[in-house]
């Protein structure tokens, strides 16, 4: 039987590693018919075509399965010299909210979370703890009214998500990117009218020579933001909890000694990252590996893959807390690399410093995970908790 590669199969989704490590060792450069995108699978690939992008283009959409009239109008979704002008914009507004400033409150919320976990035998790490931490740093950091956490996070959550079947975009999640734009539009009218010291007044006020970020660039980062702060965050999260949950020894380590726990979440994005895989589109014809892909063909760059790839890292199935990867693509690379990873390092380490001092010992209560429906991210719909 000829190998098949579906990024888009729920098979998949439930454990990836054995598909990943056939794709580099004999595939290294497929074709995979059923998503219409080439994948690359090895570590080195991915780095050249990050690095490269005036031949891997992100102007058509940098996501799976890409959202109406988001490419070419977001950091994500943009290639030099407009993305170098959308990131300087964006980093100005984000160096002017000093990051540091939200380390406190960062603190108080986990330990708010966590509190009412205290002497709960069993629990949804997701919806009991995550959820509430990552869509309240949110409101935090962006400055969004207080009221529409729930229903924020949901719509943000189905952003992300595809069908289940067709793997498509269906009416519900186009609907929630649509509320989301509506939401985050009249925030954006409110914060103009009375800027405050958070991301979004930054984001509408930032000026770099006298060039601003026009209404539509403003609107999109901030969705994006959105989306990125709470799934994003949640899914690093989540499978974070995962890997503490499975690998006891490590847990008991980083539980006694809280000192540990950076590394123990660098070695996490790389063995685990939730970010799993995006895309990029030729703009001319490329040769690797003996295929020849094509301008135009869509090119989908495996990073859960690169981040196993035994030609980078050694023993890349074993999760180690000693390792220190350097280089690995839990936040991506080259003129995309994640603007918000210093954000979510910080938010994961205090999220779990005061986890660990209400909850040092746990495991996981299933032994089959369903996994969300999406063909970028990889984390759990649920991960059920039974506290020690």
């Amino acid at each position: 039987m000829s190998f098949k590669f579906d990024p888009y199969s729920p098979v998949i989704d439930a454990d990836p590693f054995p598909y990943y490590k056939t794709l580099r060792d004999e595939y290294p450069c497929f074709w995979s018919p059923e998503a219409g995108t080439w994948v690359l699978s090895r570590y080195a690939d991915i780095v050249t075509a990050l690095n490269d992008w005036q031949t891997y283009s992100s102007a058509s959409g940098n996501l799976m399965t890409e959202l109406p009239n988001r490419a070419g109008s977001t950091l994500g979704t943009t290639d030099p010299p407009r993305h170098d002008r959308l990131r300087g914009l964006v980093q100005h507004a984000f160096l002017k909210r000093n990051l540091e400033a939200l380390a406190g409150p960062m603190r108080d919320i986990a330990a708010a979370a966590v509190a009412e976990l205290k002497g709960v035998k069993q629990f949804d790490f997701i919806t009991d703890f995550s959820s509430k931490f990552t869509v309240r740093v949110l409101f935090a950091a962006l400055g969004l009214p207080l009221g529409d956490e729930q229903t924020v996070r949901d719509k943000a959550v189905l952003m992300v998500q595809s069908d289940p079947v067709s793997r498509a975009k269906g009416p519900e999640h186009l609907a929630a990117y649509n509320w989301m734009r509506d939401y985050a539009a009249k925030v954006i009218a409110e914060r103009r009218k009375n800027p405050q010291d958070d991301l979004i007044s930054h984001f509408s006020s930032a000026e770099i020579d006298g060039d601003k970020l026009d209404e539509m660039e403003v609107l999109l980062t901030t969705t994006t933001l959105i989306m990125a702060g709470i799934e994003s965050l949640g899914g690093f999260m989540s499978m974070f909890a995962l890997n503490m949950a499975d690998f006891h020894d490590a847990r008991r380590r980083v539980a006694a000694n809280p000192a540990l726990l950076a590394d123990a979440i660098e070695d996490s994005l790389r063995f685990n990252t939730s970010a799993q895989r995006f895309r990029r589109r030729l703009q001319k014809d490329v040769t690797l590996h003996g295929q020849t892909m094509r301008q135009g063909d869509f090119v989908c760059m495996a990073y859960g893959s690169g981040n196993r790839d035994e030609r980078q890292f050694a023993n890349p199935d074993v999760y180690d807390l000693d390792r220190k990867p350097k280089g690995h693509l839990g936040f991506g690379g080259g003129v995309h690399a994640c603007l918000g990873n210093a954000i979510a390092r910080m938010a994961l380490k205090i999220a779990f410093e005061e986890f660990f001092k209400v909850i040092p010992e746990f495991h996981r209560a299933q032994e089959q995970l369903a996994w969300m429906p999406s063909s970028t991210f990889r984390s759990p719909l649920r991960l059920d908790l039974v506290a020690a």
